[in-house]
Protein backbone atom coordinates (compact mmCIF):
# COMPACT_ATOMS: atom_id res chain seq x y z
CA UNK A 1 0.00 0.00 0.00
CA UNK A 2 1.30 3.41 -0.90
CA UNK A 3 1.05 6.76 0.77
CA UNK A 4 0.45 9.29 -2.00
CA UNK A 5 -2.97 9.42 -3.65
CA UNK A 6 -4.38 11.91 -6.14
CA UNK A 7 -7.76 13.37 -5.30
CA UNK A 8 -9.31 12.43 -8.65
CA UNK A 9 -8.54 8.74 -8.03
CA UNK A 10 -9.71 8.68 -4.40
CA UNK A 11 -12.57 6.51 -3.21
CA UNK A 12 -13.50 9.19 -0.65
CA UNK A 13 -12.95 12.92 -1.11
CA UNK A 14 -13.69 15.38 1.69
CA UNK A 15 -13.56 19.07 0.84
CA UNK A 16 -13.85 21.97 3.30
CA UNK A 17 -16.15 19.99 5.60
CA UNK A 18 -17.67 21.96 8.46
CA UNK A 19 -19.96 21.02 11.31
CA UNK A 20 -21.04 23.84 13.61
CA UNK A 21 -23.40 23.36 16.54
CA UNK A 22 -25.43 26.43 17.59
CA UNK A 23 -25.71 26.74 21.36
CA UNK A 24 -28.29 28.97 23.02
CA UNK A 25 -27.94 30.62 26.38
CA UNK A 26 -30.42 32.42 28.53
CA UNK A 27 -34.03 33.34 27.81
CA UNK A 28 -35.14 33.51 24.19
CA UNK A 29 -31.78 32.29 22.99
CA UNK A 30 -29.88 35.37 24.08
CA UNK A 31 -26.15 35.00 23.98
CA UNK A 32 -26.24 32.32 21.29
CA UNK A 33 -22.84 30.85 20.38
CA UNK A 34 -21.54 28.45 17.76
CA UNK A 35 -19.39 25.44 18.55
CA UNK A 36 -17.06 24.91 15.57
CA UNK A 37 -16.49 21.19 15.99
CA UNK A 38 -15.24 20.69 12.42
CA UNK A 39 -14.02 23.80 10.66
CA UNK A 40 -12.84 23.26 7.11
CA UNK A 41 -11.48 19.72 6.85
CA UNK A 42 -10.20 18.28 3.55
CA UNK A 43 -8.58 14.92 2.78
CA UNK A 44 -8.80 11.89 0.48
CA UNK A 45 -8.89 8.16 1.10
CA UNK A 46 -7.94 5.84 -1.76
CA UNK A 47 -9.38 2.38 -2.32
CA UNK A 48 -7.55 -0.11 -0.11
CA UNK A 49 -5.78 2.62 1.86
CA UNK A 50 -5.70 3.24 5.61
CA UNK A 51 -5.80 6.92 6.56
CA UNK A 52 -5.25 7.57 10.25
CA UNK A 53 -6.96 10.61 11.78
CA UNK A 54 -5.25 11.50 15.03
CA UNK A 55 -5.57 14.27 17.60
CA UNK A 56 -6.44 15.04 21.20
CA UNK A 57 -9.91 14.37 22.58
CA UNK A 58 -12.26 17.12 21.42
CA UNK A 59 -10.36 17.85 18.23
CA UNK A 60 -13.35 16.91 16.05
CA UNK A 61 -12.30 13.49 14.77
CA UNK A 62 -15.50 11.58 15.56
CA UNK A 63 -17.70 14.46 14.43
CA UNK A 64 -15.84 14.43 11.12
CA UNK A 65 -16.54 10.71 10.71
CA UNK A 66 -20.23 11.07 11.46
CA UNK A 67 -20.60 14.03 9.11
CA UNK A 68 -18.91 12.08 6.30
CA UNK A 69 -21.39 9.22 6.70
CA UNK A 70 -24.29 11.67 7.21
CA UNK A 71 -25.06 10.23 10.62
CA UNK A 72 -25.18 13.94 11.37
CA UNK A 73 -25.74 16.55 8.68
CA UNK A 74 -22.71 18.71 7.82
CA UNK A 75 -23.07 22.47 8.06
CA UNK A 76 -21.23 22.90 4.76
CA UNK A 77 -18.57 21.33 2.58
CA UNK A 78 -18.57 18.43 0.17
CA UNK A 79 -18.16 14.68 0.59
CA UNK A 80 -17.73 12.64 -2.60
CA UNK A 81 -17.74 8.84 -2.51
CA UNK A 82 -16.71 7.02 -5.69
CA UNK A 83 -17.64 10.07 -7.76
CA UNK A 84 -21.04 10.68 -6.11
CA UNK A 85 -21.88 13.67 -3.92
CA UNK A 86 -23.02 12.23 -0.59
CA UNK A 87 -24.70 15.49 0.42
CA UNK A 88 -27.01 15.36 -2.57
CA UNK A 89 -28.15 11.78 -2.09
CA UNK A 90 -31.83 11.04 -1.56
CA UNK A 91 -33.03 8.39 0.88
CA UNK A 92 -32.62 5.52 -1.59
CA UNK A 93 -29.13 6.59 -2.70
CA UNK A 94 -28.07 7.14 0.91
CA UNK A 95 -29.04 3.58 1.80
CA UNK A 96 -26.91 2.30 -1.09
CA UNK A 97 -24.03 4.49 0.08
CA UNK A 98 -24.25 3.13 3.62
CA UNK A 99 -24.00 -0.38 2.27
CA UNK A 100 -20.65 0.64 0.78
CA UNK A 101 -19.43 2.72 3.74
CA UNK A 102 -19.78 1.37 7.28
CA UNK A 103 -18.58 2.33 10.76
CA UNK A 104 -17.14 0.46 13.76
CA UNK A 105 -17.81 2.40 16.94
CA UNK A 106 -15.57 2.98 19.94
CA UNK A 107 -17.66 1.28 22.61
CA UNK A 108 -18.73 -2.16 21.39
CA UNK A 109 -21.24 -2.62 24.21
CA UNK A 110 -23.21 0.60 23.73
CA UNK A 111 -23.26 0.17 19.95
CA UNK A 112 -24.94 -3.26 20.15
CA UNK A 113 -28.63 -3.86 20.90
CA UNK A 114 -28.74 -5.76 24.23
CA UNK A 115 -32.12 -7.28 23.26
CA UNK A 116 -30.80 -8.91 20.10
CA UNK A 117 -28.59 -11.96 19.75
CA UNK A 118 -25.52 -11.81 17.55
CA UNK A 119 -27.33 -13.71 14.82
CA UNK A 120 -30.37 -11.42 14.98
CA UNK A 121 -28.20 -8.30 14.61
CA UNK A 122 -26.45 -9.64 11.55
CA UNK A 123 -29.67 -10.95 10.06
CA UNK A 124 -31.28 -7.52 10.44
CA UNK A 125 -28.45 -5.87 8.49
CA UNK A 126 -28.69 -8.48 5.73
CA UNK A 127 -32.48 -8.15 5.56
CA UNK A 128 -32.46 -4.34 5.37
CA UNK A 129 -30.09 -4.45 2.42
CA UNK A 130 -31.64 -7.53 0.77
CA UNK A 131 -28.51 -9.67 1.02
CA UNK A 132 -28.32 -13.49 1.00
CA UNK A 133 -32.06 -13.94 1.44
CA UNK A 134 -31.92 -17.70 0.75
CA UNK A 135 -28.91 -18.54 2.94
CA UNK A 136 -28.75 -15.98 5.70
CA UNK A 137 -27.89 -18.47 8.44
CA UNK A 138 -24.85 -19.64 6.46
CA UNK A 139 -23.85 -16.05 5.76
CA UNK A 140 -24.12 -15.15 9.46
CA UNK A 141 -21.87 -18.07 10.46
CA UNK A 142 -19.38 -17.11 7.74
CA UNK A 143 -19.24 -13.53 9.06
CA UNK A 144 -18.70 -14.65 12.64
CA UNK A 145 -15.96 -17.08 11.63
CA UNK A 146 -14.25 -14.39 9.57
CA UNK A 147 -13.83 -12.22 12.67
CA UNK A 148 -12.70 -15.03 14.95
CA UNK A 149 -16.04 -16.09 16.41
CA UNK A 150 -18.22 -18.94 15.15
CA UNK A 151 -21.53 -20.80 15.04
CA UNK A 152 -21.51 -21.23 18.82
CA UNK A 153 -21.90 -17.44 19.18
CA UNK A 154 -24.95 -16.99 16.93
CA UNK A 155 -27.51 -17.14 19.73
CA UNK A 156 -25.51 -15.27 22.36
CA UNK A 157 -26.41 -11.78 23.54
CA UNK A 158 -23.95 -8.86 23.95
CA UNK A 159 -23.66 -9.30 27.75
CA UNK A 160 -22.43 -12.87 27.17
CA UNK A 161 -19.41 -11.67 25.17
CA UNK A 162 -16.11 -10.26 26.40
CA UNK A 163 -15.09 -6.75 25.33
CA UNK A 164 -12.89 -8.06 22.52
CA UNK A 165 -15.60 -10.43 21.33
CA UNK A 166 -18.14 -7.62 21.28
CA UNK A 167 -15.83 -5.55 19.09
CA UNK A 168 -15.39 -8.54 16.78
CA UNK A 169 -19.17 -8.69 16.54
CA UNK A 170 -19.27 -4.98 15.74
CA UNK A 171 -16.74 -5.56 12.96
CA UNK A 172 -18.80 -8.49 11.65
CA UNK A 173 -21.86 -6.26 11.54
CA UNK A 174 -19.96 -3.64 9.55
CA UNK A 175 -18.69 -6.30 7.12
CA UNK A 176 -22.10 -7.94 6.69
CA UNK A 177 -23.17 -5.64 3.85
CA UNK A 178 -19.89 -5.86 1.91
CA UNK A 179 -18.52 -2.32 2.36
CA UNK A 180 -15.59 -0.77 0.52
CA UNK A 181 -14.86 1.84 3.21
CA UNK A 182 -14.94 1.21 6.96
CA UNK A 183 -14.68 4.10 9.39
CA UNK A 184 -13.04 2.83 12.57
CA UNK A 185 -13.86 5.31 15.33
CA UNK A 186 -11.44 4.58 18.19
CA UNK A 187 -12.11 0.83 17.74
CA UNK A 188 -9.57 -0.37 20.33
CA UNK A 189 -9.47 2.43 22.91
CA UNK A 190 -12.14 0.79 25.10
CA UNK A 191 -10.35 -2.58 25.09
CA UNK A 192 -7.72 -4.06 27.36
CA UNK A 193 -4.19 -3.58 26.11
CA UNK A 194 -3.78 -7.34 25.69
CA UNK A 195 -6.75 -7.44 23.28
CA UNK A 196 -5.88 -4.39 21.18
CA UNK A 197 -3.21 -6.09 19.11
CA UNK A 198 -5.59 -8.95 18.27
CA UNK A 199 -8.23 -6.53 16.94
CA UNK A 200 -5.66 -4.51 15.01
CA UNK A 201 -4.27 -7.67 13.42
CA UNK A 202 -7.82 -8.73 12.54
CA UNK A 203 -8.46 -5.38 10.85
CA UNK A 204 -5.22 -5.69 8.88
CA UNK A 205 -6.07 -9.24 7.79
CA UNK A 206 -9.56 -8.19 6.69
CA UNK A 207 -8.16 -5.29 4.71
CA UNK A 208 -5.72 -7.56 2.88
CA UNK A 209 -8.43 -10.15 2.23
CA UNK A 210 -11.26 -7.83 1.21
CA UNK A 211 -9.44 -4.78 -0.15
CA UNK A 212 -11.07 -2.46 2.38
CA UNK A 213 -10.27 1.22 2.79
CA UNK A 214 -10.08 2.47 6.39
CA UNK A 215 -10.54 5.88 7.94
CA UNK A 216 -8.97 5.00 11.28
CA UNK A 217 -9.62 7.44 14.10
CA UNK A 218 -7.55 7.30 17.28
CA UNK A 219 -5.65 9.36 19.81
CA UNK A 220 -3.09 6.59 20.42
CA UNK A 221 -0.17 7.42 18.15
CA UNK A 222 1.34 3.94 18.35
CA UNK A 223 -1.91 2.39 17.11
CA UNK A 224 -2.20 4.88 14.26
CA UNK A 225 1.40 4.32 13.20
CA UNK A 226 0.88 0.56 13.17
CA UNK A 227 -2.19 0.43 10.96
CA UNK A 228 -2.07 3.57 8.76
CA UNK A 229 -0.56 4.21 5.35
CA UNK A 230 -1.01 7.96 5.79
CA UNK A 231 -1.83 10.08 8.82
CA UNK A 232 -3.80 13.33 9.15
CA UNK A 233 -3.28 15.32 12.35
CA UNK A 234 -6.32 17.21 13.63
CA UNK A 235 -6.52 20.06 16.14
CA UNK A 236 -9.48 22.22 17.11
CA UNK A 237 -11.57 21.19 14.11
CA UNK A 238 -8.80 21.60 11.52
CA UNK A 239 -6.21 19.35 9.90
CA UNK A 240 -2.71 20.66 10.50
CA UNK A 241 -0.56 18.01 8.82
CA UNK A 242 -0.89 15.08 6.41
CA UNK A 243 1.89 12.69 5.42
CA UNK A 244 2.74 9.05 5.01
CA UNK A 245 2.95 7.35 8.39
CA UNK A 246 6.68 6.76 7.98
CA UNK A 247 7.40 10.36 6.97
CA UNK A 248 5.22 11.94 9.63
CA UNK A 249 6.70 9.94 12.50
CA UNK A 250 10.25 10.40 11.22
CA UNK A 251 10.09 14.10 10.23
CA UNK A 252 7.01 15.84 11.64
CA UNK A 253 6.66 19.34 10.22
CA UNK A 254 3.98 20.97 12.35
CA UNK A 255 4.73 22.04 15.94
CA UNK A 256 1.52 20.36 17.13
CA UNK A 257 2.53 17.05 15.57
CA UNK A 258 5.90 17.31 17.28
CA UNK A 259 4.12 17.98 20.57
CA UNK A 260 1.90 14.93 20.16
CA UNK A 261 4.89 12.73 19.41
CA UNK A 262 6.81 14.18 22.35
CA UNK A 263 3.94 13.38 24.71
CA UNK A 264 3.47 9.81 23.52
CA UNK A 265 5.06 7.08 25.70
CA UNK A 266 8.05 5.55 23.93
CA UNK A 267 10.41 2.64 24.55
CA UNK A 268 13.69 3.70 26.12
CA UNK A 269 16.00 5.33 23.58
CA UNK A 270 13.49 5.54 20.71
CA UNK A 271 13.46 9.09 19.29
CA UNK A 272 13.97 10.30 22.83
CA UNK A 273 16.39 13.14 22.04
CA UNK A 274 14.12 14.80 19.48
CA UNK A 275 10.93 14.48 21.48
CA UNK A 276 12.28 15.59 24.84
CA UNK A 277 12.82 19.13 23.52
CA UNK A 278 9.12 19.75 22.75
CA UNK A 279 7.08 21.07 25.67
CA UNK A 280 3.65 22.64 25.12
CA UNK A 281 2.01 24.79 27.78
CA UNK A 282 -1.59 25.76 28.25
CA UNK A 283 -4.91 24.16 27.40
CA UNK A 284 -6.65 23.54 24.09
CA UNK A 285 -8.71 26.67 23.29
CA UNK A 286 -12.48 26.37 23.25
CA UNK A 287 -14.15 25.57 19.93
CA UNK A 288 -16.74 28.19 20.99
CA UNK A 289 -14.08 30.90 20.66
CA UNK A 290 -11.18 29.62 18.52
CA UNK A 291 -8.17 31.91 18.36
CA UNK A 292 -7.59 34.06 15.27
CA UNK A 293 -4.97 32.95 12.81
CA UNK A 294 -3.39 29.55 13.35
CA UNK A 295 -5.49 27.56 15.87
CA UNK A 296 -2.30 26.28 17.52
CA UNK A 297 -0.64 29.70 17.79
CA UNK A 298 -1.42 30.28 21.50
CA UNK A 299 0.48 27.10 22.43
CA UNK A 300 3.02 27.00 19.61
CA UNK A 301 6.71 26.39 20.35
CA UNK A 302 8.06 27.13 16.86
CA UNK A 303 11.19 29.31 17.18
CA UNK A 304 10.03 31.51 14.30
CA UNK A 305 6.58 32.20 15.73
CA UNK A 306 5.56 35.83 15.30
CA UNK A 307 2.56 38.16 14.99
CA UNK A 308 1.66 36.76 11.54
CA UNK A 309 0.80 33.43 13.16
CA UNK A 310 -2.07 35.11 15.01
CA UNK A 311 -3.43 36.81 11.86
CA UNK A 312 -3.07 34.32 9.00
CA UNK A 313 -5.20 31.17 8.95
CA UNK A 314 -2.82 28.63 7.35
CA UNK A 315 -4.05 26.09 4.84
CA UNK A 316 -2.40 22.79 3.99
CA UNK A 317 0.52 23.27 1.59
CA UNK A 318 3.18 20.84 0.33
CA UNK A 319 6.43 20.70 2.30
CA UNK A 320 7.79 17.52 0.74
CA UNK A 321 6.72 14.57 -1.38
CA UNK A 322 3.17 13.79 -0.30
CA UNK A 323 3.70 15.81 2.91
CA UNK A 324 1.36 18.73 3.68
CA UNK A 325 1.43 21.10 6.62
CA UNK A 326 -0.58 24.12 7.77
CA UNK A 327 2.22 26.20 9.31
CA UNK A 328 3.37 29.45 7.72
CA UNK A 329 6.77 29.23 9.40
CA UNK A 330 7.35 25.76 8.02
CA UNK A 331 6.39 27.03 4.55
CA UNK A 332 9.01 29.77 4.92
CA UNK A 333 11.64 27.29 6.07
CA UNK A 334 10.94 24.91 3.18
CA UNK A 335 10.94 27.74 0.61
CA UNK A 336 14.33 28.80 1.94
CA UNK A 337 15.65 25.28 1.50
CA UNK A 338 15.46 24.30 5.17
Amino acid sequence: MTGDHAGADALLQVRDLRKHFPLRRGLRGRGAQVLRAVDGVSFDVAAGESLGLVGESGSGKSTTARAILRLIEPTSGRVVFDGEDVGGMDRHALRSFRRRAQIVFQDPFSSLDPRQSAGAMLEEALRVHGIASSRRRDRIVELLERVGLGAAHVDRYPHEFSGGQRQRLGIARALSVGPELVVCDEPVSALDVSIRAQILNLLEDLQAELGLAYLFIAHDLAVVEYISDRVAVMYLGRILEVASAEDLYRTPRHPYTRALLAAAPQPAGERRDRRARVVVDGEVPSALAPPPGCPFAPRCTHPGKDEACTRVVPVLKPCGQGHLTACIKEWERVSEGG
